[in-house]
């Protein structure tokens, strides 16, 4: 009545505005909710457009009932399925692919796969093409028939992640064009036995690369993944393929060049022209390979962790500053020397050379992903020459990473002396106490203090399309790494960084898009002030983390996060990590403001938390399904809360995962090789994500 009234009905707009509202809500509630309302939208929700292209991979809701249902319902409609990092569905659900018949493209990456359940999907799947799986302990490609290889030999785009030594599929894919390869083979066994990078036995088939136009190949840290991907590597070093147009490793640590890698490297300056380039630092490191390398029309780089020098990245990358408006995505995180014109006698906290960064800004003037974090990238004193001021002219950036000391004004870490206590010398005697200044918490009055003279004020406002921006202490190092025990000392801040704190955040609340932020370690954070502005103007933030704001033994803006949430109405993932950070009632409360939150990660080295107020959290916020936590609590009190929250809230979220573990207990990267690699590699690692891959890399 209401709708009649007002003259509104929503069956009234065209089939055109309809189909695309519809393109919003998920596949699943689509077919077996929203179709059966009326007739009108019975037909309208197994339009072509949206049964087409199916997406699962963030539906947590999903399970293999409503998969089943959805399979038989549209099985021959669907040409593309993404089940990427559904971990919670049991294996049985992918024998319901086989309905199947037209798919071309299928992401089961995440999903849990034997290598006789791969073998019959792909036996009845004779029009695929693009494939991603893993390959877990136990995969045996002698099980493979022959009809599924015969569908392998028709793939031209796969990406496989390696959790054992193996080829996988490769072999058996013998048209392959793109090549994702991922390696997250473990060095030791859970029963502590080394593990070897030699292939199983039977595995002796070498992969096909005569078609191959891009090779990707990301390494997790461990010996192991380096040898594997050797092998894989030894096959292009004997004859590199014709029309390969992108070759990218990363890979941390040291990852040393052999002979063999040289001849690949070497034939590849001979024979090939590229688009996208990534390799490891040893590989570029002091050699001249990238004056040889030719380069066609370039819309990725990456020389994270490099030495490369500015005066060498100018002469050999960007030709003496030949117009590369085709580069969309440069990495030049860690890369200390990147903005000096060498790097030999150079400090690394010097002064960058301001022309040098001119030049890229005006060869690249259409860059939307760049990434200079991990650096020391301070500017001079010369007027319009400051880092902020050359990168507001980059109108085309989508996400942006820099250091802290980088963004600060010149003068400012000079003017000001530091207030944070690690910095206090440490001497016998009286203690000496650190006043805190008082800053304004109204946006106007910290708006009209520093927008006319702030240079980072005016980068933002300039950046107004921006959708992720990181900002992370040039020295800033997570308590978890990857493989190792937790830290538990960190390196202090950079001394330019010194006066970068709530002005400067509170700046961030320009951009009206933004989505994702990263900060981690502002040391002049004394009220959090700005974290309230971000929240109350930047309503499509989805991704928050903050780590080491302010001063370490104490959470001083932790009135103005729990401020801040209660505007994030649209926040799915939120990482904190803070010393000392007490997840307590009024945090939860706070917290469960967040309707949409999904994920939730706690890194706190002597931090607390309140078993009941995460149980009420949990209770309220429906969505919520990831739960990590890393505090200074006792095990029995980790894992008691753990169990709790499992027992209580599983059936209803088939998704759950929980993770309630003591940061520093000895067994935690056990614990760690359990989690989901989905939630491990975007949210519980920290990590800079700008830039991190190639645009588009996979869909």
């Amino acid at each position: 009545s209401e709708e009649e009234s007002n003259g509104v009905n929503l069956m009234e707009f065209s089939d055109e505005i309809l189909l695309h509202i519809l393109s919003y809500v998920p596949c699943t509630d689509l077919v077996l909710n929203v179709r059966r309302t009326c007739r009108k939208l019975a037909t309208l929700c197994l339009d072509k457009s949206l049964t087409h292209t199916v997406l699962l991979q963030k539906d947590y809701k999903v399970n293999k009932d409503k998969v089943k249902q959805l399979m038989r319902d549209i099985g021959k409609e669907i040409y593309q399925l993404n089940m990427a990092g559904c971990y919670w569905l049991p294996s049985s659900t992918i024998d319901h692919v086989t309905r199947c018949k037209n798919l071309v493209k299928l992401n089961l990456s995440g999903c849990h796969v034997t290598s006789l359940r791969l073998s019959k999907m792909l036996s009845t799947l004779q029009h695929l093409r693009s494939l991603a799986i893993d390959v877990n302990p136990g995969f045996d490609a002698s099980q493979l028939s022959s009809e599924c290889k015969a569908t392998l030999s028709r793939v031209s785009e796969l990406k496989q992640t390696l959790y054992t030594p193996s080829y996988g599929v490769v072999p058996c894919c013998t048209s392959l064009e793109k090549l994702l390869l991922y390696f997250e083979i473990l060095d030791r066994s859970r029963e502590g036995f080394m593990l070897s990078g030699q292939l199983m036995v039977g595995e002796s088939n070498v992969p096909h690369y005569q078609n191959l136009r891009i090779f990707y190949a990301r390494l997790a840290p461990g010996y192991v993944n380096q040898e594997v991907v050797r092998l894989y590597l030894a096959v292009l070093s004997d004859r590199t393929p014709e029309n390969l147009h992108a070759f990218l490793i990363s890979a941390p640590g040291s990852f040393a060049e052999t002979g063999a890698t040289k001849n690949l490297l070497d034939s590849m300056a001979r024979n090939v022209r590229l688009d996208a380039l990534q390799l490891p630092k040893a590989w570029i490191n002091g050699s001249g390979l990238l004056q040889h390398l030719k380069f066609n029309n370039p819309f990725y780089f990456s020389f994270s962790r490099c030495t490369l020098s500015g005066g060498h990245l100018i002469q050999r990358v960007i030709n003496g500053g030949k117009d590369l408006k085709s580069l969309t995505s440069l990495n030049l995180s860690g890369c200390v020397h990147c903005l000096a014109p060498e790097s030999l006698f150079r400090k690394a906290e010097d002064d960058i050379d301001s022309s040098i960064l001119e030049s890229l800004v005006v060869s690249c003037c259409n860059l939307r992903h760049l990434n200079l974090s991990a650096a020391h990238h301070h500017s001079s004193e010369s007027i319009g020459n400051h880092l902020c001021q050359l990168l507001s002219r980059l109108k085309h950036l989508l996400s942006l990473a820099l250091p802290v000391c980088s963004i600060t004004d010149v003068g400012a870490s000079v003017e000001k002396p530091p207030t944070t206590p690690n910095l206090v010398p440490q001497t016998f005697g009286r203690k000496v106490r650190i006043g805190i200044q008082t800053y304004p918490r109204n946006l106007g009055d910290q708006a009209n203090q520093k927008i006319e003279s702030s240079v980072f004020w005016a980068l933002m406002g300039s950046l107004r399309f921006l959708e992720t921006l990181e900002i992370i202490g040039s020295s800033f190092s997570s308590a978890m790494p990857r493989n190792e025990p937790a830290i538990r000392n960190s390196l202090p801040p950079c001394v330019r960084a010194q006066s970068v704190g709530d002005s400067e955040v509170a700046a961030i609340s320009q951009l009206t898009y933004l989505q994702s932020l990263t900060l981690a370690q502002l040391p002049n954070i004394l009220t959090g002030s700005g974290l309230v502005n971000i929240g109350l103007q930047c309503q499509h933030l989805r991704t928050l983390s903050l780590a080491n704001l302010g001063m370490m033994g104490k959470v001083v803006y932790m009135s103005a996060l729990m401020d801040m949430l209660k505007h994030c109405k649209c926040l799915r993932d939120l990482r904190l990590e803070q010393p000392y950070f007490c997840a307590g009632a009024q945090f939860f409360q706070a917290l469960s403001h967040c309707s949409s939150l999904q994920r939730l990660c706690i890194v706190s080295r002597s931090g607390t938390l309140q078993s009941d107020a995460v149980m009420s959290f949990m209770a309220s916020c429906l969505e919520v399904i990831m739960c990590h936590m890393f505090m200074g609590e006792s095990l029995t009190v980790c894992k008691n809360l753990q169990q709790s929250i499992v027992r209580s809230f599983q059936a209803e979220r088939p998704a759950l995962n929980v993770v309630i573990f003591p940061l520093l207990h000895e067994d935690l990267t056990e614990v760690i090789r359990d989690v989901p690699m989905r939630h491990l590699d975007e949210i519980t690692l920290f990590k800079s994500r700008v830039a991190e891959e190639p645009p588009n890399l996979w869909w």
